[in-house]
């Protein structure tokens, strides 16, 4: 009959940064007492994707599949795949060109207060 150890006390740690390096070169197993684990179920949690209907031509779909089964992968994930892809390619050019426009631009600040000047003022016309 073998005796259950008691486990060993966690460290409290500062930061999530030295917890991970703490569990990178530690096995659970001497911190946790997993007899006494709990089995959690999660009634309420919802699928993080959605179902869409897309309207392919038959040829880019037949490309998809071509290029899926050559990396032995399935072709809607290939398509996830190329399609994160484009959307953060998308949205890094979207920063770059309207990042550097806000940095020419004025503050908002200075944009508002122009406005109810003229506003306050008609007279000014």
């Amino acid at each position: 009959m073998s005796k259950q150890k008691k486990p060993k006390q966690l460290p409290e740690f500062v930061a999530e940064e030295r917890e991970r390096a703490f569990w990178e070169t530690h096995d659970t197993s001497d911190y946790v007492d997993w007899s006494r684990a709990v089995l959690a179920d999660f009634p309420n949690l919802k699928p993080s994707t959605q179902t869409i209907s897309l309207r392919l031509p038959s040829s880019l779909l037949a490309e998809l599949k071509i290029l899926a089964n050559q990396r032995d992968v399935p072709y809607q994930s290939l398509l996830k795949v190329f399609l994160a892809e484009r959307v953060a390619r998308e949205r890094a050019v979207r920063t770059a060109v309207h990042g550097s426009k806000r940095r020419r631009a004025r503050p908002q600040s200075a944009k508002r207060s122009t406005r109810r000047s003229s506003s306050v003022n008609p007279s000014r016309d």
